[in-house]
C-alpha cells in the first residue's frame, strides 16, 4: 500500500538516454534557482552552455513562470544599453506606467520607447542623477514583474554585455528581492580565460561577472560530452553512422566538444564522399576543417621560431615533459613552453619530470603535424627515440621511423605492449600489440598472428570491443593452427558483451575447430555456460557446461579457465539453491591463483560479495567490491570496474547510503557509454539508485531504457532484474496493474531458469505486495508461502522479514488490519536486526498507513516520524517527500466514522472507511487515493457491504450511515 505518486507520461522521447539534453545540469542549475541566487555556467565556445539555457527557460516557461533574456554579441559590446533593450523588449508599456512620470521617462527615452528630454542622457558627463534613476527604474520594473511569481533573467555570453547594461544589472543583482533569479553564461578559452575581456575588463572568475548574480552564487562549468553523448549528437544531427571506433577518434579529436564533433563529423563526411567511400581508413588522419584548423594556426604562427620549433617536438611525443622535450635537444625547452602557454596552446601540468606537457586544445598536435615538414618530423621523432627511457615513447618513435617491416622495431613494440598492459593501460597495449603485428616480417606469420591475437585480447580488456573483433577476424582468415582459431573465437564471443544472441551461429564453428582438445573444449565450455544461461535461460544446463569446463580445464593445468569455470558453476548453484555453492566457490578461491581471474567481474573474488549478500552480510560485501573497485581502477578492465560499481551501487542502497549509490550507479553508466558496453546493468542500477535516493520519474526512464537493452540484446539474466525495478517503481507509484504485470513476468522468468534462492534476486515480497494491492491475496500468499518455504531451507532472514511485511499487506487487502499491524511491527524489527533500513522504513511507512486505516491517529503518526527518520538519514529524497505527505494529511473525521451506529457493527475496519467515504459522496478511485489502496480493493469492501448491510444503492449507505443510531 503506498502514496500514488503521478508520474510523467513515458513516450519514444523518454526513452533516449537523457545524458545528451544535459538534464542532470538542467536540474542542478533549477535546484539552485529555486533556493533564491544566482548561477554563472562557464564552458569555451561550442560546448553547449546555450543548450542547457534554453532548457532552463523551456522548463520555467513551462511552469508558467516569466524569463527575460538576453544574448549579446561581439558587435554589440561598444552599444550602450543594447543588452538591456533586448532584455526589456518583453515587458509591455502598462509595466512601465506604473513607475513615477520621472522614472518612466528615463527608463522609456533608454529603451528607445521615446524621444530624449533635453539634458537627458544617463551616460553622458551630466548623467549622474539619471544614471540613478534608471537603475532604480529598472529594479521597481523586475520587482513587478516578480511580484506574481519568479522571475528570471537570463544573460547569455556575458562577456560581450555592454559595460552600462552591465552596470545596471549588478545594482539589481546586489539589491535583488527573493523572486529574482538570474543565470548568466560566459564563455571561457581553453586557458579557464575569457575569449574576450568580461564587462568590467576581468576573466570570468572576477568579481566582474560574478556581481551579475545575486548571492548565494553557484559557479558551474558545462562539462565536456561522453563518447556516447557525441555519438547520439551526431545521430540527431544526422550525421553518418560512423563505427565505434572513429566516434571514439571524434570523442577523442574534439575533446568532448559538441560543435567541433559536428563539424569534424562534416568534414569526414565530405572527404568519404569525395574518395566515394562510406567509411574513411582508420589509420588516416582526421581531416580538420578550416574554420577550426584556421585559429590554431594563427596562434602557431604568432609563435618565434624557436618557440614554434620546440611545440613540434612536444607534439610529435606521447606523453611529453618539459624534461624529456629538453633532453630532445631543445634546451630552452621551459622558456619556449612558457611562451607556448601564454599564446594559449598548453599548458605544463605539475608532476614528476619537472612537469607535463598537457595541449589545451586535442586538435593543436594534429594540425602541428599536418603543417610540419615531414624531414621536421622525422628528426622530432629521432630526437624522442634518443632522449626518451620509457619503452612505449621509445618503440613509438622508433615505429614511426621504421620504412617498413623490421623485426627489431616489432619487438620493441611487442615489449612496449607488455609494459603499457603492466601499467594497466590495455588500450594502449592494444593499439602497440597491432602495431607490432604490423612491423612483423613476412616469414613470421606464427609470431603475426599471435600478436594481433593478444591485441585482440588487450581490446577486451579496454573495452575496445569493435576492434577486438576486427583483430579476431583478420586472424580468423588467416589462421590455421585449432589454438589460435579458438583464441580468435573466443574473442569474437567476448567482445558481444550481453547480446550473445547474436552469436549463435559461432560456437559449432568454434567446436569444430577445437576438434578433440580437452583445453580448447573447457574454454568453449565455460563460454556456452554464459550463453545457456543468459539466452537459453535455463541456469541448469548451464551448471552442466560449467562443471564439465572446469573439469576439463583442471585436467588440463589450465587453471585460469578452471577457476573462472568454478566461479560460474558456484553462482549457478546459489541461483539454483544447492548446498554445495559455497564448497565450490571456496575451491575457486584456492591456490594457486590467477591475476586476471582474481580482478574479474566473473572471478571468485567478485562472487565471494553476493554469497555475503545473500547471508545479509553487508558491510562484509562493501568492503570486498571496495577493495576489488580500488585494484580494478588501478589497472582492469572497463567491463570489470563497471560491474563491481554496480554491485557496490546495490550493496549502497541496502545499507541506506543513497546518495553515494548514486553517484557510484552513474559512475558505472559513464563507464559503459564511453566504452560502447551493452547498457543494460548500468541502466538497471541506475534506476535502483533513483528509485532509492532520486527521482522516480528518473527511475522509471532508466529502469525501461535498462529493459530495452536487456530486450534488445536478448539477455534473459538482467531482463528480469530490469523488469523487477520497473516494477518495483509502479508499485511505489500506486500503479498497481501494471506493477503486477512487470513482476509476474519476472518471476516467470526466473522461475523458468531455475531460481531456488530468494535472495539471489528479491522480488518475491514486492510480488506479492503488489498482487495484494490488486485484490487478489489468495495469489500473493501462495508466492509468500513458496518463497518462505526456500528462505527457511537455506536460512536468509532478511529474506524473511520483507515476506512478513508482505504477508501483513496480504491480512490488510482481507480486511484484517489488527492482525496486519502486528505483522508489520515484527517485521520492522526483524529488518532493523538484519540491518536493512530502507526496508525498515518502508514497513514503518505501512505501518502508520494500517494504524490510520484502524484510527489510532497518535500511533500512525510516531510509524511515520520512525519512517521519515529513516529515510531522511538515507538520503532517500522521493522517500522523505511521500512520507512527510503521509504524516501531514488531515484526518477527515466524519470519514473515519467516530460516531458509528450499528451499520458498523459486521463491517472490518477497511470497510467502514469505504463505507463511510461512499457516505461523504467519494467515487470509488477518490476512495482508493484516499486509503492509499487500489480500486480493486474498494471495489470489493463496497460489495462485502452491501451484502452485510443489505443496502442496494449508494444513497442507501448514505442514508444508513447518516441516520443516527441506524
Amino acid at each position: 500500500m503506498t502514496e500514488p505518486i503521478t508520474l510523467p507520461p513515458v513516450g519514444p522521447a523518454s526513452a533516449r538516454p537523457p545524458a545528451v539534453e544535459r538534464d542532470a545540469l538542467r536540474d542542478t542549475v533549477l535546484a539552485h534557482l529555486s533556493r533564491a541566487g544566482g548561477v554563472l555556467l562557464t564552458g569555451p565556445a561550442g560546448i553547449g552552455r546555450t543548450a542547457v539555457v534554453s532548457q532552463v527557460v523551456a522548463d520555467i516557461s513551462a511552469r508558467g513562470h516569466r524569463v527575460l533574456r538576453c544574448s549579446p554579441s561581439p558587435a554589440e559590446r561598444d552599444s550602450p544599453f543594447l543588452a538591456l533593450i533586448d532584455l526589456l523588449s518583453g515587458v509591455g508599456d502598462d509595466t512601465l506606467a506604473a513607475l513615477a512620470a520621472h522614472e518612466r521617462a528615463v527608463l522609456e527615452t533608454t529603451l528607445l520607447r521615446s524621444a530624449p528630454a533635453r539634458g537627458a542622457d544617463p551616460t553622458g558627463p551630466n548623467g549622474g542623477r539619471d544614471a540613478l534613476v534608471l537603475r532604480i527604474a529598472v529594479r521597481k520594473v523586475l520587482a513587478r514583474l516578480g511580484a506574481a511569481g519568479p522571475l528570471l533573467l537570463v544573460v547569455d555570453d556575458a562577456q560581450w554585455l555592454d559595460r552600462p547594461t552591465a552596470e545596471i544589472l549588478k545594482y539589481v543583482a546586489h539589491r535583488a528581492d527573493t523572486g529574482l533569479w538570474v543565470l548568466v553564461t560566459v564563455r571561457t578559452g581553453s586557458t579557464g580565460n575569457d575569449d574576450g575581456p568580461s564587462p568590467s575588463g576581468h576573466a570570468d572568475d572576477s568579481p566582474g561577472v560574478q556581481e551579475l548574480c545575486p548571492r548565494p552564487l553557484r559557479r558551474i562549468r558545462v562539462p565536456p560530452m561522453t563518447a556516447h553523448e557525441i555519438a547520439d549528437l551526431l545521430e540527431r544531427h544526422d550525421h553518418p553512422s560512423w563505427p565505434r571506433p572513429l566516434v571514439a577518434r571524434l570523442h577523442q579529436a574534439s575533446g568532448g566538444n559538441p560543435r567541433t564533433a559536428l563539424e569534424l563529423s562534416s568534414a569526414l563526411d565530405e572527404r568519404a564522399r569525395g574518395r566515394d567511400q562510406d567509411v574513411p581508413d582508420a589509420t588516416e588522419p582526421l581531416p580538420v576543417p578550416d574554420s577550426l584548423r584556421r585559429p590554431i594556426l594563427d596562434r602557431i604562427d604568432a609563435l618565434p621560431a624557436r618557440a614554434r620549433h620546440t611545440l613540434v617536438v612536444a607534439g610529435a611525443a606521447v606523453r611529453p615533459t618539459v624534461e624529456l622535450v629538453r633532453r630532445a635537444g631543445r634546451h630552452e625547452a621551459a622558456a619556449d613552453l612558457d611562451t607556448c602557454m601564454r599564446h594559449g596552446l598548453l599548458d605544463v601540468l605539475p608532476g614528476p619530470d619537472h612537469g607535463i606537457v598537457s595541449f589545451l586544445d586535442p586538435l593543436t598536435p594534429m594540425v602541428l603535424r599536418a603543417e610540419t615538414p615531414y624531414e621536421r618530423l622525422v628528426a622530432a621523432h629521432r630526437a624522442l627515440a634518443v632522449a626518451s627511457d620509457d619503452p612505449i615513447e621509445r618503440a613509438h618513435h622508433l615505429a614511426q621511423l621504421a620504412a617498413g617491416p623490421d623485426p627489431v622495431v616489432a619487438a620493441r613494440l611487442t615489449a612496449a605492449a607488455s609494459a603499457a598492459r603492466r601499467r594497466g593501460s590495455p588500450r594502449t597495449a592494444a593499439r602497440l600489440g597491432r602495431l607490432a603485428a604490423e612491423y612483423t616480417p613476412a616469414g613470421q606469420a606464427h609470431a603475426d598472428i599471435a600478436r594481433r591475437l593478444t591485441a585482440a585480447e588487450d581490446a577486451i580488456e579496454a573495452a575496445d570491443l569493435d576492434f577486438a573483433r576486427q583483430l579476431a577476424h583478420e586472424v580468423l582468415g588467416d589462421a590455421r593452427r585449432p589454438a589460435d582459431r579458438v583464441r580468435a573465437w573466443n574473442v569474437v564471443i567476448d567482445s558481444c558483451g550481453q547480446a550473445m544472441a547474436e552469436i549463435a551461429d559461432v560456437f559449432p564453428e568454434a567446436v569444430r575447430d577445437a576438434g578433440g582438445d580437452p583445453g580448447l573444449l573447457a574454454q568453449l565450455h565455460y563460454r556456452m555456460s554464459w550463453r545457456e544461461w543468459m539466452v537459453g535461460g535455463s541456469a541448469a544446463r548451464a551448471h552442466g557446461h560449467a562443471v564439465r569446463a572446469a573439469g576439463l580445464a583442471a585436467r588440463t593445468g589450465d587453471r585460469r579457465t578452471e577457476l573462472m569455470a568454478l566461479t560460474q558453476q558456484a553462482a549457478l548453484e546459489l541461483f539454483l539453491g544447492l548446498p554445495q555453492a559455497e564448497a565450490t566457490l571456496a575451491a575457486a578461491l584456492a591456490a594457486p591463483h590467477d591475476v586476471h581471474a582474481m580482478t574479474h567481474h566473473n572471478g571468485p573474488l567478485y562472487l565471494k560479495h553476493r554469497f555475503h549478500l545473500v547471508r545479509d552480510e553487508l558491510g562484509e560485501a562493501r568492503a570486498e567490491l571496495r577493495t576489488l573497485v580500488y585494484r580494478l581502477r588501478q589497472r582492469g578492465s572497463a567491463d570489470s570496474l563497471s560491474q563491481c560499481l554496480i554491485g557496490l551501487a546495490q550493496v549502497e542502497i541496502h545499507r541506506g547510503r543513497c546518495r553515494p549509490a548514486l553517484t557510484i550507479a552513474r559512475q558505472s553508466l559513464r563507464i559503459t557509454e564511453e566504452s560502447g558496453l551493452s547498457q543494460g546493468p548500468a541502466w538497471y542500477a541506475v534506476s535502483l539508485a533513483e528509485t532509492a535516493g532520486g527521482s522516480l520519474s528518473r527511475a522509471l526512464t532508466a529502469a525501461e531504457t535498462a529493459r530495452r537493452h536487456s530486450e534488445d540484446d536478448d539477455d534473459r539474466l538482467f531482463l528480469p532484474r530490469a523488469l523487477h525495478a520497473e516494477g518495483r517503481i509502479r508499485l511505489f507509484s500506486g500503479q498497481y496493474e501494471q506493477a503486477a504485470e512487470l513482476l509476474t513476468r519476472t518471476a516467470e522468468l526466473e522461475t523458468a531458469q531455475g531460481q531456488q534462492d530468494p535472495a539471489a534476486r528479491r522480488w518475491h515480497a514486492d510480488l506479492a505486495e503488489t498482487l495484494a494491492a490488486c485484490g487478489a491475496p489468495d495469489e500473493a500468499e501462495a508466492v509468500i508461502t513458496l518463497a518462505r518455504r526456500q528462505a527457511e531451507r537455506l536460512g536468509r532472514p532478511g529474506v524473511l522479514a520483507t515476506l512478513d511485511r508482505a504477508a501483513a499487506a496480504v491480512s490488510a487487502a482481507r480486511g484484517e488490519l489488527a492482525d496486519a499491524a502486528r505483522g508489520l511491527e515484527h517485521a520492522a524489527a526483524r529488518l532493523r536486526a538484519t540491518g536493512y533500513p530502507l526496508e525498515e522504513a518502508r514497513t514503518h511507512l505501512a505501518l502508520g498507513r494500517v494504524r490510520r486505516l484502524l484510527g489510532d491517529e497518535a500511533t500512525a503518526r510516531a510509524a511515520f516520524a520512525g519512517a521519515l527518520r529513516i529515510f531522511t538519514k538515507a538520503g532517500a529524497r522521493s522517500w522523505v517527500s511521500m512520507t512527510r505527505a503521509e504524516r501531514d494529511r488531515a484526518q477527515d473525521g466524519s470519514a473515519c466514522c467516530p460516531e458509528q451506529g450499528s451499520w458498523a457493527e459486521h463491517l472490518t475496519p477497511t470497510e467502514r472507511s469505504v463505507v463511510a467515504r461512499v457516505a461523504q459522496g467519494a467515487t470509488n478511485r477518490e476512495i482508493a487515493a484516499g486509503l492509499v489502496v487500489s480500486v480493486k480493493t474498494v471495489e470489493a469492501a463496497l460489495t462485502r457491504a452491501y451484502r452485510k448491510l443489505g443496502a442496494k444503492s449508494r444513497v442507501e449507505i448514505a442514508r444508513m450511515v447518516m441516520t443516527p443510531g441506524s
